[in-house]
């Protein structure tokens, strides 16, 4: 074993003095070198000159490309030192079919994320609703996709999900409309009901003029007449302009004296109650005081039984006595 090891150590030592050697690594060194220059160019000029698209989309595409020249310069210096490229790509392909089947998971989130950026499904800085949780999303990334709720918690959803799931964007566009539901007495007057909602809406400064508000009459309900009160606001008032007109519709309908009523229901038996009567008992014309079932009659008759037998008894000694 030593006997092979120093021909090696020879010919390693022979490598280092050959001239030719030193100047593959220099070729090597500087190919990487002038790849990293190139790809940090390449990076640039694409951030440039796709001002057009989603920061997203532009962050995508500059990694695309910067990583891809990086590889290719980082080809050409390992050809400096002899490798086979086609060996390698045989054994690459083998390779990137375990991998595909070992990481089928991670290869459909890495083509999803591709979807959604290029797509623009979400954005950087919107409010989605996602699988009924709701928050900002913070960044779309090639496996995942990150959000913030508003109880400030860091939610990761798989880009998998996010393509196949329902998204609902609240705030893409710059306005948006609330609908306000209420209901009104039977007994209202209808003209004064209708002028009130308009009032309250000309009177919110939140309100936007245009698209102007919207009444529309829902139809008559269980206990109230109900009408939809349809108003516009920015993205970002959206909310204040929910809270503060329905304070005002409530002191509108106070002041003009309009009640908003609760629901009433009507029980009704669905058959003829029996009816109940009161029975004298057998052989009195008139039912007893005490009870119309003659159960405390009876204690009466028992008493007039026992006055006559105490008449009675009072009459005997008379009787002896004559």
């Amino acid at each position: 074993m030593i006997a092979d090891a120093v021909p090696e150590s020879f010919a390693f030592l022979s490598a280092l003095a050959d001239p030719s050697f030193w100047w593959s690594v220099a070729r090597a060194v500087l190919y990487l070198v002038i790849g990293v220059v190139v790809s940090r160019m390449v990076r640039f000029a694409v951030q440039r000159s796709l001002t057009h698209l989603e920061a997203g989309q532009r962050m995508l595409l500059t990694r695309i490309a910067g990583y891809t020249v990086l590889t290719l310069f980082v080809i050409s210096a390992l050809r400096q030192f002899g490798f086979d490229f086609a060996v390698l790509l045989g054994a690459a392909g083998i390779l990137t079919v375990a991998v595909g089947f070992a990481s089928q998971t991670s290869a459909s989130n890495l083509i999803s994320g591709l979807f959604l950026v290029l797509e623009r499904a979400v954005r950087p800085g919107e409010i989605v609703i996602i699988g009924g949780r709701t928050g900002e999303v913070v960044s779309v990334d090639l496996l995942s996709t990150k959000l913030r709720t508003f109880d400030n918690l860091h939610v990761r959803i798989p880009n998998e999900t996010m393509v196949t799931s329902e998204i609902v964007t609240l705030n893409r566009h710059p306005i948006r409309r609330f609908d306000l539901n209420v209901g009104v007495a039977y007994h209202s007057d209808l003209g004064l009901v209708q002028q009130t909602l308009l009032d309250v809406a000309a009177r919110n400064p939140l309100c936007l003029d245009e698209p102007a508000p919207l009444l529309i009459s829902m139809g008559f309900g269980d206990s109230s007449i109900d009408y939809m009160l349809a108003v516009w606001a920015k993205s970002e008032q959206w909310l204040t302009l929910r809270n503060t007109i329905t304070r005002e519709v409530k002191e509108a309908f106070d002041t003009a004296g309009i009640e908003i009523p609760f629901p009433q229901r009507t029980l009704q038996p669905g058959v003829t109650p029996l009816a109940v009567q009161l029975v004298a008992p057998s052989g009195d014309d008139s039912p007893s005081p005490s009870g119309a079932d003659g159960s405390d009659g009876a204690p009466a008759n028992g008493a007039s039984a026992n006055g006559g037998t105490a008449a009675g008894a009072s009459g005997a000694p008379g009787a002896r006595s004559s």
